[in-house]
């Protein structure tokens, strides 16, 4: 299964979690979902969901410890975002209890896009377990 993601700024936190939600409904089945995201400048996390500026913070912190202009040799201008991405990372998995994700109290699935704005996919992978 895939998402779409059509991001709006160069760098931005999308939350996935409604739609992640739907396709464990959809599948119906207890075990674990994986999800990749399948650019080397974008990345997916998990991390507390209740409070907004929890994005923002995490935005700006990268920004900070990444910044996107420092001589990078990576010539198309985008290193900070090769970096960022690595540091945040492309998968998670999550387990799914009878077509449930299963996650903490205030966890959330991010998106974290940060060479846009554009069109992004992520890929779901459900691997069924034991009910």
């Amino acid at each position: 299964m895939e998402l779409t993601v059509s991001t709006k700024r160069r760098c931005e936190v999308t939350d996935l979690t409604a739609e992640v939600k739907r396709a464990c409904k959809e599948w119906g089945g207890t075990g674990l979902v994986h999800l990749l995201c399948p650019h080397t400048t974008a990345g997916i996390a998990l991390n507390e969901n209740y409070d907004p500026t929890v994005k923002e913070d995490l935005l700006a912190t990268l920004a900070k410890l990444v910044p996107e202009k420092a001589g990078y040799a990576h010539a198309e201008g985008n290193s900070d975002a090769h970096i960022k991405s690595v540091l945040v990372g492309c998968q998670v998995t999550v387990p799914v209890l009878k077509g449930k994700p299963r996650l903490g109290r205030w966890q959330g699935i991010y998106f974290c896009e940060f060479d846009g704005p554009r069109p992004r996919t992520v890929w779901l992978t459900f691997l069924r377990g034991e009910e």
